[in-house]
């Protein structure tokens, strides 16, 4: 072994216990028949009609039920004689490439073969106006030549700002549909403006674009559908920021205040844009965002293989691990950097050669003189918090709980050979 390894050797890796969180689970069992019935009642069809070219935007985040949905109003708007295709929403995601953002609709389960209508990816834009506050509105150009607009997309609190609109269909509108350029002139300014830039961008592409309809998607903190709402062009700016309150409410969470070592076994684009929810987590790249646990040490163990090595998110982390750091590309993710100037998020924390070592390291970092007593969780991802594993130090403050239960016996944490997690 070397220095490092020994120097780790004698940190003991506390045993763990499966715990389940509870949390309040609205939901709709038959989202596809829910959104059938909105689309045929709501009149939005009414303006659609035979040979119409339709753009319906999608974005890059892996959303519940959203290819059926989407499957499901390309056959609506084809039922009324129109062609739909599929425009990524994404700004400067995939590489900021055109072949980088089909190749992540594709992995997301958008693609032609599944959806059954074409994805027309491009880069290009077309300048449609100036914001009241002076900035330049670009969409994209597919989009913009198309006769008709369709918006899909989630509406979940940001995790790098706050205001009324934050992750939906109005950043969508601005920053998705701007490609690189929108987003870029989005954030030029500095995040701390994001939350104003981008609603007046958008407010100029509705009103300059045919969009046709918008349909915003809740989930609960399961990440399963529990709400959809179809909204005409006019009613986009005053009701998602009733959206986005609810969605803050249904937000999931880990029901702890404080905890040394937090254990991430993977992050990704399609988790997150910022590869973990930075609300779940407490840990935040940016000023002016708050709430969640108190971590002292955070490790992050992989990406996921749909981020196409995308690490953003990693510079949050204290610490990661040699295969992570194999897998950055930085082709993939130093535009997004690059393009919202932030930086914190793509810088590489420190790297360990296995997961055993990286847990390692954040334990006798700590800042705890008994590390036997290290408050310790690991969770998969931060999609996936309802069952996760908690050191023998922190079970007697669930016991009680309503929230938490604790489901197994304690056990030693799993590891290959190699020193990865199993």
């Amino acid at each position: 072994m070397g220095f490092i390894a020994d120097l780790l050797d004698p940190i003991p890796i506390p045993r763990v216990a499966g715990v389940s969180q509870k949390f309040d689970r609205p939901r709709m069992d038959d989202s596809r028949g829910a959104l059938k019935q909105i689309l045929n009642t709501s009149g939005a069809l009414e303006s659609v009609f035979p040979k119409m070219e339709i753009a319906i935007a999608v974005g890059s985040r892996g959303i519940s039920n959203q290819p059926v949905l989407v499957k499901l109003i390309a056959e609506a708007l084809r039922e009324k004689g129109a062609r739909p295709f599929l425009v990524p929403a994404m700004g400067s995601h995939g590489g900021a490439t055109a072949d980088g953002q089909k190749k992540m609709l594709e992995d997301l389960g958008f693609g032609e073969d599944k959806i059954a209508v074409p994805i027309r990816s491009s880069m290009e834009i077309v300048r449609v106006g100036t914001s009241e506050n002076g900035l330049p509105v670009h969409v994209d150009k597919n989009a913009h030549e198309a006769d008709g607009i369709v918006i899909i997309n989630r509406i979940k609190p940001h995790t790098s700002f706050r205001g009324p609109y934050e992750s939906g269909l109005m950043k969508m509108i601005a920053i998705g549909l701007g490609k690189q350029k929108g987003a870029e002139i989005c954030h030029e300014l500095g995040i701390e403006r994001i939350a104003e830039n981008f609603p007046a961008i958008a407010r100029v592409t509705i009103e300059k674009e045919n969009i046709l309809f918008a349909s915003g998607l809740l989930e609960n903190a399961y990440h399963e559908t529990c709400r959809i709402e179809l909204l005409r062009k006019e009613e986009i700016e005053t009701e998602e920021p009733k959206l986005q309150k609810e969605a803050k409410r249904l937000l999931p969470k880990l029901h702890f205040t404080d905890i040394d070592v937090l254990v991430i076994d993977e992050i990704g684009k399609n988790i997150s844009g910022t590869g973990f929810d930075t609300n779940v987590v407490g840990r935040y790249h940016t000023p002016g965002c708050s709430g969640g646990p108190n971590v002292t040490r955070l490790v992050i163990l992989n990406v996921t293989d749909e981020t196409h090595g995308n690490a953003n998110g990693l510079g949050i982390a204290d610490f990661t691990t040699r295969r992570i750091f194999d897998q950055f590309s930085f082709e993939n993710t130093y535009p997004n950097a690059l393009t919202s100037t932030v930086l914190p998020s793509v810088k590489i924390p420190m790297v360990l050669e296995t997961d055993l070592l990286a847990i390692k390291a954040a334990i006798k970092t700590c800042n705890i003189l008994d590390k036997r007593n290290v408050r310790l969780i690991r969770i998969k991802n931060t999609n996936e918090i309802e069952r996760i594993e908690v050191s023998e130090s922190m079970l007697d403050g669930i016991r009680g709980n309503p929230y938490l239960s604790i489901e197994t016996e304690l056990y030693p944490l799993a590891l290959n050979d190699d020193g990865s997690l199993v």
